[in-house]
């Protein structure tokens, strides 16, 4: 091995199997490991991806070490030349195309520098929290799984405690005036809702945690249990302290579901590439985050939206697009900063934005993660130790002590820099964002290159948003809907407002020149696309159309596997559909082909 891998690898495995943490990173190798037996990619959150172990153990995709080459033929790799040094603090899938000079094999290009003090502390006693993301299809398996490592009764789901909202509590207090008649000023309004904001209202269930009872121990050694919201028809037995107040007995696991994973894994079906060997700093992908033209589309072309990035997790939201469009990134280390930037709080709002447009500083330069802080703070010739405690304090939004202000201005660190400190509530860890920039890299790739499979696997995972009565008859239609949402402004429902970001992308994909084709009763699935053979269009799910129910849809997909519908009261019988499905679906000329009643009978 190279030295540089091998002093780090023995570097974190002497903090990890000191201090107690190994079993944590085998818990997560034996998970992930089963998820990709099982053909699901597993995304890793929060700093777990600061670790080179994890990579090694294929816990995580992101690799911390230093920008560098490797040839997947011959094992020669490269840390030292001028043009992978260039790259320091960067990523190195940013640096260029490179033959290996022994074997002539192309080499790989890896590493994002990310210092795994981030993750367990330079003292490595730091609690670990190993956080996955599995597929929303898979996160039943991947419970059910853990509980067979373990055992049953050994693994719970972590219970929460919902409290009473402010507003809630609000109108819970004018109700009660009101239905008693009481004349109760605003200052006695405030002071009764403030008595009851905070109270505690039900308990319920944590989306991805699990709790973990140690063999030879019993779950009511540290706290009792029960069903969520009392519910004793529920099958789910949760702790009933919340998980925060015991997260430091039991070890606490974060399998939670995600649609990235589920994307990934339909991209794979429908065009058999593998995810994992696709580039993650293709040129031509890189300028969707900025422009469409690699589409051949022009803003014009899509309700005036200026980047390419629509339906790429993380990147196509409006937020998110209007700091591409100001920070015009280029690179994937690039995005990564972006992503930093748009998952921190007070980080980019107040923030870096108002040093990006004076010029005080560039993307590169402002602060987008928390490691940032520790490494400029070592470079600037200040202690690891300080630097790694401010660092933390940032990232918790408890800001700078007057200590800590002195000793930077001490290492002659600008004024900008220590007050961009100051207004940080939180702050993203790096290999939380390379991990989420991997994904959306991968994703962006089908988009450009194999279109209908990307439509077909992102408007699955957002099934219930899409109306084929308005998405699927041309680009007028879809265009008049959204303009028509559009102008409800504020007025807008949730609903309403996830439909348009749908029909954003329903109008790009007429845009490109694709279509939909009418649905099939016998061919369309029941809450998945499909992307026609040869190229001839995207044929929506039976549960697109609104007012049927993804039950109802299941039903009928179940019911056709006995054969052809002969009349549609055999459609009624076997689908066990009322009038109003049967209404539904002559509507959208679904049935046209099934006769009312039995031809030969009539005639007999």
């Amino acid at each position: 091995m190279p030295p540089l891998v091998q002093s780090r690898l023995y570097r974190e495995l002497t903090s990890i199997i000191k201090n107690g943490f190994a079993v944590m990173y085998i818990i997560a190798q034996r998970l992930v490991w089963k998820s990709l037996e099982d053909g699901y990619l597993v995304g890793s959150r929060g700093s777990i991806g600061s670790s080179f172990v994890a990579t090694m153990a294929n816990i995580t995709e992101v690799n911390p070490l230093p920008p560098h080459y490797l040839c997947p033929q011959c094992q020669y790799s490269d840390f030292d030349s001028p043009e992978v040094q260039a790259y320091t603090g960067s990523s190195g899938c940013d640096m260029p195309d490179k033959l290996c000079p022994k074997c002539g094999a192309p080499l790989d290009k890896d590493g994002h520098d990310i210092p795994f003090e981030t993750f367990l502390g330079f003292d490595g006693d730091k609690e670990p929290d190993i956080d996955l993301n599995f597929s929303g299809e898979y996160q039943a398996r991947a419970h059910a799984y853990t509980e067979e490592l373990f055992g049953t009764g050994h693994v719970f789901k972590a219970g929460t405690i919902g409290t009473l909202a402010d507003k809630t509590a609000y109108g819970y207090v004018k109700k009660y005036a009101e239905e008693r008649n009481l004349p109760l000023r605003g200052a006695e309004v405030n002071r009764l809702k403030d008595g009851c904001t905070g109270i505690r209202r039900t308990t319920g269930q944590h989306p991805g945690g699990l709790m973990v009872v140690p063999n030879g121990h019993d779950i009511h050694e540290f706290c009792p249990i029960q069903r969520p919201a009392n519910d004793m028809n529920s099958s789910v037995t949760t702790t009933h302290f919340d998980y925060h107040s015991i997260s430091g007995r039991l070890l606490k696991l974060d399998l939670l579901g995600h649609d990235v994973p589920t994307i990934i894994r339909m991209l794979q079906d429908i065009t058999g590439l593998d995810p994992t060997k696709i580039p993650l700093a293709a040129p031509l992908v890189m300028t969707l985050f900025t422009s469409p033209a690699a589409m051949g589309l022009t803003p014009e072309d899509i309700c005036g939206v200026k980047t390419g990035s629509l339906g790429l997790p993380e990147f196509g939201t409006n937020f998110v697009r209007q700091m591409l469009l100001e920070s015009k990134p280029n690179t994937f280390a690039d995005l990564v900063r972006i992503s930093g930037l748009s998952h921190g709080t007070d980080v980019w709002n107040n923030n870096a934005q108002s040093l990006i447009q004076s010029g005080t500083a560039t993307l590169k330069e402002v602060i987008a993660c928390r490691d940032d802080i520790m490494i400029y703070l070592i470079n600037k010739g200040m202690d690891t130790k300080t630097s790694f405690k401010i660092m933390e304090n940032v990232r918790k939004g408890k800001g700078l002590s007057p200590g800590d202000i002195e000793k930077m201005l001490d290492a002659e660190v600008p004024e900008w820099y220590i007050e961009s400190c100051q207004r940080i509530k939180y702050l993203f860890p790096k290999g939380h964002a390379v991990a989420y920039v991997m994904m959306t890299a991968r994703i962006g790739y089908f988009k450009l290159h194999h279109p209908y499979a990307f439509y077909a696997s992102v408007f699955s995972v957002k099934a219930e948003d899409f109306d084929y009565g308005t998405m699927c008859q041309g680009r007028d239609a879809a265009l008049s809907e959204y303009k028509r949402l559009q102008a409800m402004g504020k007025e807008a429902s949730a609903k309403d407002k996830n439909s348009l970001t749908v029909l954003e992308l329903v109008i790009e994909l007429y845009a490109r020149g694709l279509k939909f084709v009418p649905m099939d009763l016998y061919k369309a699935e029941a809450s998945k696309f499909i992307a026609m053979p040869g190229g001839l269009g995207l044929m929506a799910p039976l549960c697109s159309i609104q007012g049927l129910g993804l039950n109802v849809a299941q039903n009928i997909v179940e019911a056709r596997k006995d054969g052809e519908f002969i009349t549609i009261e055999d459609f009624r019988g076997r689908t066990k559909s009322n009038k109003n499905v049967i209404q539904l679906l002559k509507e959208h000329k679904i049935l046209d082909k099934i006769p009312e009643t039995n031809q030969l009978t009539l005639f007999m």
